[in-house]
């Protein structure tokens, strides 16, 4: 509890702006923002472990809305509403109006009433997911400016077309308990580096995430990929600033090994070559699906060409004493276990299978923490009065 109280003292003097404000693109917030969310998550994540009850609604929906598979953020959108005390609703376009023809700015107002959080996953066309989130979001300003809303639900980014926030926080928070503090990040360097798939169109919002948020923090974040699998321009100028303002180093490379030399942390993860991305996102806006089936044909044989780079224990041993902590969102693409050549050796995955783990656990609290941060002006207030009252989450001897 001395931990927890610590915690609380700090999270009150951080003056952040989340309150009733949508973290939609994690590298456009402040160092304050990313720090309040990363300790409500800790405290939230300490009062689960000790059992204690952190239900700050006594009603209230928690509407997801996914446009692409999930597993991970699916469930940890689920469980972050439910230890907050919210009900969580699925909406399912193919059971709703949107098949008629129903607006966005209707369908975000007639689902509010009673919603607290809306959470979006939208990711697999450039253009797309993102201004759907603003163009959500502007509906719910309007609608509580209006009166037709008694509340504004806050809005998660649950994945979209640029960036996947709640990945690259969880990451974060982390490589912060792997670490000890956010202070100890400053000049370790992390390779984000394309691998190897043989699966097609895997968004480039993961390692958007992971430059634009790990260059907050003093490190030396190095971006490797192969030639036509870079990033969105206006993504890597963003981690160039960040980069700058902190104090860090931010270079590109298209060797996976000049990356992986020296690493404290590596993040072998593929993404879809840019130039196909973009082909692709305007082939689904005109609805041209034999096109789309050839451009799939093109880009896995874009990514055949270079099955070398692929997490391996020789590249491993190039890391700082060859002890680099290896990160993945999840799923890996595991040679010999998923599919027959993919992004990372089965004994390297193996070795770090617990950490990814680990890695992927922060996510509910993470997301628990966005929402407590958008809803309550004071979240510090909120956590304290968990910790005074004590309330068991599971009685008896469960």
């Amino acid at each position: 509890m001395k931990t927890l109280e610590m915690a609380l003292k700090g999270l009150e003097k951080i003056s952040t702006g989340l309150y009733r404000k949508d973290l939609l693109l994690s590298w456009e917030h402040t160092y304050a923002d990313i720090e309040t969310v990363l300790t409500i998550a800790e405290i939230l994540k300490t009062l689960h472990q000790n059992n204690i009850v952190t239900q700050p609604f006594a009603s209230g929906l928690a509407v997801s809305q996914f446009k692409d598979n999930s597993t991970r953020t699916r469930f940890s959108f689920a469980s972050a509403a439910n230890l907050l005390g919210l009900a969580v609703q699925d909406l399912d376009e193919a059971k709703s109006q949107l098949v008629h023809g129903e607006t966005v700015r209707e369908t975000a107002n007639m689902l509010s009433f009673l919603t607290e959080v809306i959470g979006i996953r939208d990711d697999m066309y450039l253009g797309v997911g993102h201004n759907y989130m603003q163009e959500v979001a502007s509906a719910l300003d309007s609608g509580f400016a209006d009166g037709v809303l008694n509340q504004r639900p806050v809005l998660v980014n649950l994945q979209c077309d640029l960036d996947h926030p709640t990945q690259a926080l969880a990451d974060l928070a982390h490589l912060k308990t792997v670490f000890g503090s956010l202070e100890n990040l400053r000049g370790k360097k992390i390779a984000m580096s394309w691998a190897y798939s043989p699966s097609y169109g895997k968004p480039l919002s993961v390692p958007q995430g992971i430059i634009g948020l790990m260059s907050w923090f003093g490190m030396d974040v190095v971006l490797s990929h192969p030639p036509g699998y870079s990033l969105l321009p206006e993504v890597i100028d963003a981690a160039q600033r960040n980069t700058t303002a902190s104090g860090g180093q931010f270079t590109t490379t298209q060797s996976m090994d000049e990356a992986f030399k020296n690493a404290d942390i590596v993040y072998p993860k593929s993404w879809a070559p840019l130039g196909i991305m973009q082909r692709r996102a305007e082939l689904f806006c005109n609805g041209d699906t034999a096109a789309l089936k050839e451009l799939e044909k093109e880009g896995l044989a874009q990514n055949a060409r270079y099955k070398s780079w692929e997490c391996t224990e020789e590249k491993m041993k190039l890391t700082r004493g060859g002890k680099a902590l290896y990160m993945h969102c999840l799923p890996a693409d595991i040679t010999g276990v998923s599919c027959k050549e993919g992004e990372v050796q089965a004994s390297v995955f193996e070795r770090y299978r617990n950490d990814t783990y680990k890695e992927a656990g922060f996510k509910p609290f993470v997301i628990a923490a966005l929402i407590l941060a958008g809803k309550f002006q004071d979240p510090a207030k909120i956590l304290d009065s968990f910790v005074s009252r004590r309330e068991l989450r599971v009685r008896g001897n469960a």
